[in-house]
């Protein structure tokens, strides 16, 4: 069977990740236990998988060139050919500081820059070519051009759009959110982001009342307890998470579990068995630093 093909748009940023016993109470002075750079953006780590992975992928990313950022991320861009890099000379990249608990769990402070914008001249290239999937987040049509992406959406050919409000969805202006689930897009949440949206506690519930306004499938990711598939036919699954044997940080989880998703749905796959690879994915990212796996242990994944 032939490969489908995907798009991927949005961001490519740089994750500043400092580890803490636990996060800081005002007027506190604690010391971090270290830090470090890692490459970070939720739709580059969509990307990522998909790419590695050996997946028919188109990422269009917008790269500033000034501060630290932009130069920090071009080269490693520019090693991967299914990047397509759009160079903003004079527009500066921004990062995202990653607080990491004991624990594992993760607070995030994300200093926006140029990297969740969108202008259609972009997409010129891609002008006559037909994508079977597409990957956008709740991040970039939060932004002012956010409703210049919706409108390319509208006008080409991309036949179903992915898309992960995120927890910041709902920040989304209402109409904007509205034209795009006017496209019947898959949805992949997690369990707060699924409750958010629907405005409804139970969750079953909430999938089904989401999957009624889009027309369209709908994931929920549950992390340690794995996820739901809602299919277009109102089957629900359940996929059992996988054990792991430590928690290093949740750092790209979701964002890889999306890209996991579309790699098997673009293999052919159906929802739940698309699903449980990439239940697999998100185990192996969460017992590693960053989002960014190993190649031993994305092999190890998608065997």
């Amino acid at each position: 069977m032939m490969q489908k093909s995907v798009l991927v748009l949005g961001s490519t940023c740089v994750d500043v990740i400092i580890r803490l016993e636990r996060l800081p109470k005002t007027e506190e002075n604690l010391r971090p236990l270290g830090q470090r750079f890692a490459m970070g953006g939720c739709a580059y780590n969509v990307a990522n998988v998909l790419g590695r992975a050996g997946a028919d992928v188109t990422f269009v990313t917008p790269v500033g060139l000034r501060g630290v950022y932009g130069p920090y991320v071009l080269p490693i861009l520019n090693k991967q050919p299914w990047v397509k890099p759009v160079l903003l000379p004079e527009a500066e990249n921004g990062c995202c500081y990653c607080l990491v608990e004991a624990s594992g769990e993760r607070t995030f402070l994300s200093v926006h820059g140029t990297e969740y914008s969108f202008m259609s001249d972009w997409m010129a290239p891609y002008r006559n070519r037909r994508f079977d999937y597409g990957y956008v987040c709740g991040l970039e049509l939060e932004e002012p051009t956010g409703g210049t992406l919706v409108t390319w959406l509208e006008k080409e050919t991309v036949d179903t759009v992915l898309y992960a409000p995120g927890p910041r969805g709902l920040r989304v202006p209402a109409e904007r959110t509205e034209r795009l689930l006017s496209l019947h897009p898959m949805l992949h949440l997690n369990e707060a982001e699924t409750r958010m949206m629907s405005g409804s506690t139970d969750l079953e519930a909430a999938a089904r009342t989401l999957a009624a306004r889009t027309g369209n499938s709908v994931v929920v990711t549950l992390g340690a307890d794995g996820a739901l598939t809602l299919d277009t036919q109102g089957q629900l699954s359940h996929l059992p998470g996988c054990p792991v044997p430590h928690v290093a940080d949740t750092i790209g989880a979701g964002d890889a579990h999306a890209g996991a998703l579309l790699l098997g749905l673009s293999r052919g796959m159906t929802l739940p068995d698309a699903c449980a690879l990439a239940n697999r994915v998100a185990a192996q990212v969460v017992m590693q630093t960053g989002a960014t796996l190993s190649d031993d242990a994305l092999r190890q994944a998608l065997a």
